[in-house]
């Protein structure tokens, strides 16, 4: 047996610095708790294993609403920006999202500049092996190296690198991403400690020199500079940005693949795992979609100071020989030559439904979960867990009561109560169409609604609540300038170019209410200059949206009062009499904190909850 000797003292340790570790840690430190983040190697801190972007749609609305919190993806992505553009701009306000192009390296440089110079913060090199536990409640962990850190909370953000798998074709080997080393020990401890393991699958496709590209042959998609960024801190975007590219599949690629499915691990049986159902390879694509005649595919560049160029949408873990003719069956990409080829990738995580809305694990305390680890994808996602897994981790040493967000909160608050009150069989991605309150939780209104949340737990600085009232003001100041009256002689011809019909005096709020662009009032009436473009795109939205959010405001108070109605935590399910046997098998299991929260598990029906709530009342 392994002679343990004890390293340093700690308040929490986060296992794992990808995206979601980085947030928990710095969100921990900040807080005032000595922290130690963990890593089985420092090179792969903040590191973009896939697309070497930021944001995207609905996880844009992460971002934002991390950055309001007082969280660091946003401020970093700002930094590494190579091109941003919104996503669904033909579409509604609520439903559109930033998308970034970061240049990956320097993601990763500026994160690790920013841990490294975060007080309270040590970062360690090692592979944590084991959560150490007494009397029900964390201790410490012990390291491969045979070394213990005492602590009395846990964070595990351990991605995609848990008994790490990468396969491609006929190859595979025990491995992280990129070559990075795989944690082969803290499963066992996870079983031992009782947590569900199941096993997921993601992948990424391959890396081309960009020299090797006929860009000739191909669309050309700029990025935009009348759009916010990604931070409330940031002062606008870059003018110069770079461009990425359009190309597509074709009948001869499709071929190439049908050709070949015997050769594919998701078709031969070598792969087993679940993978993302809104992120799939292009074998399942073209046997998913047999009648699409091409996929759309994008060519992004991952940094400043490299040659490689990322194949969006071409995710792959076929045999090179054949990822090579694959990818050069593609116009403009019949030269290319592969950096990197894609690959498949298989890994441990755990049942979301063993957590509490605050991300803890229910059966030891002091241990929290965030990221891919809960089962979910994407940068964003992991960001959001390990923001809000960090902040209750310090709630908790700190002696208060968890923060939990409600789905008409924020996205974060869906993302969480999904995982926890649904849980998942697959990998988990945000999307708009979850969030039934997604008209308020648009991007531009994050900070005013959570960044008060996060003042409240310690993480909105002096500066950043400064610059939220300053922003809140000018949005007040402007929503009143948008209710003046503009005489009839003066409005008549401008708003009847709309196709609208003017009998009275008319405000611009009136004007953008019947769908006029402030753009297009400010331009004609010579009005609001000196304000910056987000806070005439706030001040517009909410005009326009006005009568909606009055309506959706009803439906958030009957949720609410839901929410309100506590569910003792000792409850003994098997003497609630009427309770179908499948909805007491997952009140059992799931064990809500509330009413809203039991009525949204699948397999509870609405009388379920009726009868739950006359038990309730009685037992008082």
């Amino acid at each position: 047996m392994k002679a343990y000797y004890t390293d340093d003292v700690f308040d929490a340790v986060v296992i794992g610095a990808g995206h979601a570790g980085c947030e928990a840690a710095l969100a921990l430190a900040r807080t005032g708790l000595k922290t130690a983040l963990t890593t089985i190697n420092l090179d792969n801190i903040a590191f973009m294993a896939c697309n070497p972007s930021i944001g995207g749609t609905a996880k844009g609305h992460l971002v934002r609403e991390l950055d309001a919190l007082g969280g660091e993806m946003g401020i970093t992505a700002d930094k590494a920006l190579m091109q941003i553009k919104m996503l669904n701009r033909g579409k509604g306000a609520a439903v559109q999202s930033l998308r970034s192009q970061s240049d990956k390296r320097l993601y990763h440089s500026i994160m690790k500049q920013t841990l490294e110079n975060t007080d309270n913060l040590s970062i360690i090199q090692c592979e944590v092996t084991d959560i150490l536990t007494e009397n029900g409640e964390v201790t410490g962990v012990a390291t491969s190296f045979g070394s213990i850190l005492k602590c009395r909370a846990v964070v595990v953000a351990t991605g995609v690198y848990l008994n790490g798998k990468v396969i491609a074709g006929e190859w595979s080997q025990n491995s992280g991403p990129s070559g990075f080393a795989a944690a082969t020990e803290l499963t066992k401890s996870l079983i031992n400690l009782g947590f569900s393991i199941r096993r997921f699958k993601t992948g990424t496709p391959a890396r081309v020199d960009k020299r090797s590209i006929d860009y000739s042959k191909l669309e050309i998609q700029e990025g935009e500079t009348e759009i916010y960024p990604f931070s409330f801190m940031t002062d606008g975007v870059p003018e110069k940005q770079e461009p990425c590219y359009i190309a597509y599949t074709n009948q001869k690629t499709h071929d190439i693949i049908r050709a070949n499915l015997d050769r594919s691990p998701l078709y031969n049986g070598t792969i087993l795992s679940t993978g993302p159902r809104y992120c799939p390879s292009i074998e399942t694509k073209v046997m998913r979609f047999a009648d699409k005649e091409r996929h759309q595919i994008f060519l992004e560049p991952e940094g400043y100071d490299t040659n490689e160029i990322y194949v969006q949408g071409m995710s792959t873990s076929l045999p090179h020989d054949v990822q090579k003719s694959m990818y050069r069956s593609i116009i403009g990409l019949e030269n290319c030559k592969i950096m990197r080829f894609g690959y498949a990738i298989e890994y441990d995580c755990i049942d979301s439904l063993d957590l509490t809305p605050a991300l803890a694990f229910k059966k030891v305390k002091g241990i929290y979960t965030a990221g891919q680890i809960n089962g979910t994808s994407g940068y964003e996602e992991a960001a959001a867990q390990g923001l809000m897994a960090g902040i209750n981790a310090s709630l908790y040493l700190r002696g208060e009561e968890p923060f939990v967000l409600k789905r008409d909160d924020a996205y974060i608050g869906v993302l969480i109560d999904d995982l926890v009150t649904k849980g998942t069989d697959e990998p988990y991605r945000m999307m708009t169409s979850r969030a039934e309150y997604r008209i308020f939780l648009r991007q531009d209104n994050a900070d005013s609604r959570l960044t008060e949340y996060g003042r409240k737990v310690g993480l909105v600085k002096d500066d950043r609540y400064e610059r939220f009232l300053s922003r809140q003001k000018a949005i007040a100041e402007l929503k009143e300038k948008l209710k003046i009256k503009i005489p009839v002689k003066e409005c008549k011809e401008f708003v009847e170019n709309y196709g609208g019909e003017v009998s009275a005096p008319l405000s611009p709020e009136d004007m953008i209410k019947r769908n006029i662009p402030l753009k297009a009032i400010k331009e004609k009436f010579g009005l609001y200059d000196g304000y910056p473009y987000d806070i005439l795109e706030r001040a517009e939205t909410d005009a326009k949206y006005e009568g909606y959010l009055k309506k959706g405001l009803e439906q958030i108070e009957k949720a609410k009062k839901l929410d309100e109605r506590r569910i003792p935590a000792d409850i003994d399910y098997d003497e609630v009499k009427g309770l179908r046997n499948e909805a007491q098998e997952k009140l059992k299991r799931i064990r809500p904190e509330n009413i809203g929260q039991a009525s949204r598990i699948s397999g509870v029906n609405p009388a379920d909850i009726a009868v739950l709530m006359v038990y309730l009342s009685v037992a008082k």
